[in-house]
């Protein structure tokens, strides 16, 4: 069981001790630590959050943990109830919100929870923020409102509805065109609030719907990480059904995986790389995605006429990135979308309505659409970290193993080789060290990634 403090947010296992797993004493306070930074920030006679959460089944308890502790900040609630991350950062804009928090642990099983913070423009927090708030909910500086003084909690429940309108009202989505097509969908929303909002935007845009796994219960039938181990039950139906592509999301729908007519994964990297290259065909631009995702998406921007940069791992490090590039579409390999047209997040939502668009004006299927796209493949592995083993003292060691290759240290190790590259790096969100190898086959990606693992594995013996 764990807990894990970052500036991303505080994330872990419910149940056990105080301060080692996510417990309800634990939610309060870093709730509580949140409430107290905009204030402290923002100096209003009256600050609103935006909440909202996933369909775990830890939610309805943090949900009313943290709301009832920024009520007794003296903060008013706009509640969104059942959500998702990409519909919170839109609601707090719209509503003129100084902050939101989305309760879900992404792609982490179901017996994970976390929060995660926003700022007023529905952006994550800098890292900067991240820091202050993990310094306040230590000092446990907080003052209460008195009773005069306490928030206010207004329920929206609607607001998922709206997020599809606004991804439908977007110019580069083209619903009649979507229409015309008249395409058979399969749905794997992992029993969560993905299984309400993805069917109901495919149905708003003419698409027959075939769901697995949509009831939002929170008991997820899988492994929620929309990896190809995970989503074997969608592959097979997809091609039962004859149905012309399938979507995966995970639990909070900032993460988009397809699956092609022929039933193989579309590939989780090439969901960012075929919406950009849409995206670019009709608006040409630049483009970011994060060192660990693939090479496809700088081919793409590059025959497009546009300009490619990486950033670091993490979905503030691509936003940062894309403001400073002025990029037109970005994102992270991993199926997050970021379209700044709608807002700077990881958007499923936007990533279906393009990906529809896109399909709706080719003469290919699925499958084709994806043999069209430079070919790489990837391999993700991780090594479970316990106390003995030194994470720097690791990466140090591999810098010298390949110090005659290219090295980039700005998050973890990237190590660029020819035709093929390794990311190492610590997560941020789990105990665990990340390794990435992309090559131009699958077999070479495998044995690349297992070298890398023997060699991790000698410098830790």
């Amino acid at each position: 069981m764990t807990l894990i403090k970052s500036i991303s947010g505080i994330r872990g296992t419910i149940g056990g001790n105080v301060g080692e797993n996510l417990t309800p004493i634990d939610a309060v306070k870093f709730a509580s630590a949140y409430g107290t930074f905009l204030k402290n920030r923002l100096k209003k006679d009256k600050l609103t959050v935006v909440i909202g959460r996933d369909a775990r089944i830890s939610g309805p308890m943090i949900h009313q943990l943290v709301m009832q502790t920024l009520v007794g900040l003296g903060i008013n609630i706009i509640d969104l109830g059942l959500s998702t991350t990409p519909t919170v950062e839109v609601a707090v804009p719209l509503e003129k919100a100084d902050g939101g928090i989305i309760l879900t642990a992404s792609h982490n099983p179901k017996q994970w929870n976390a929060l995660k913070l926003l700022n007023n423009k529905g952006e994550f927090l800098s890292g900067a923020e991240g820091a202050l708030i993990l310094e306040i909910a230590e000092s446990d500086d907080f003052d209460f409102a008195d009773v005069d003084s306490l928030g206010t909690i207004t329920e929206i429940t609607d607001y998922m509805d709206r997020h599809i309108d606004e991804v439908l009202n977007l110019k580069l989505v083209d619903v009649e065109a979507v229409k015309s097509k008249k395409f058979k969908v399969v749905v794997d929303g992992v029993n969560s609030s993905g299984g309400i909002v993805i069917p109901d935007l495919l149905k708003k845009m003419g698409v027959e719907v075939v769901e697995l796994y949509c009831e939002p219960n929170g008991h997820f039938p899988h492994n929620p990480e929309p990896l190809k181990e995970h989503l074997t039950d969608i592959c097979e139906l997809v091609v039962k059904e004859k149905a012309d592509f399938g979507i995966v999301v995970d639990p909070d729908v900032d993460r988009l995986a397809f699956i092609s007519n022929n039933g193989e994964m579309f590939g989780e990297e090439y969901t960012l790389v075929a919406v950009a290259d849409y995206v670019l065909s009709k608006t040409p631009g630049n483009t970011v995605s994060n060192m660990s995702s693939s090479r496809a998406l700088r081919d793409v921007t590059e025959k497009h006429n546009g300009m490619y940069e990486a950033s670091a791992v993490g979905e503030v490090n691509v936003v940062e990135l894309m403001k400073k590039n002025n990029a037109i579409i970005g994102g992270e390999g991993n199926g997050g979308i970021i379209y700044p047209e709608i807002h700077y997040g990881r958007d499923a939502l936007v990533g279906v309505a393009l990906f529809l668009t896109h399909l709706a004006k080719q003469d290919l299927d699925v499958a084709a659409l994806r043999a069209s796209y430079p070919a790489y493949y990837m391999s993700k592995n991780k090594i479970e970290l316990t106390p003995e083993i030194n994470v720097d003292a690791i990466l140090e060691e591999m810098q010298k193993l390949y110090a005659n290759e290219k090295i980039s240290t700005v998050d973890g190790v990237k190590i660029d080789l020819a035709d093929s590259w390794i990311h190492l790096r610590k997560s941020n969100t789990e105990p665990i060290i990340r390794i990435y190898t992309e090559a131009p086959s699958q077999k070479a990606a495998d044995d690349l990634a297992q070298k890398i693992l023997k060699e991790i594995g000698d410098i830790v013996e």
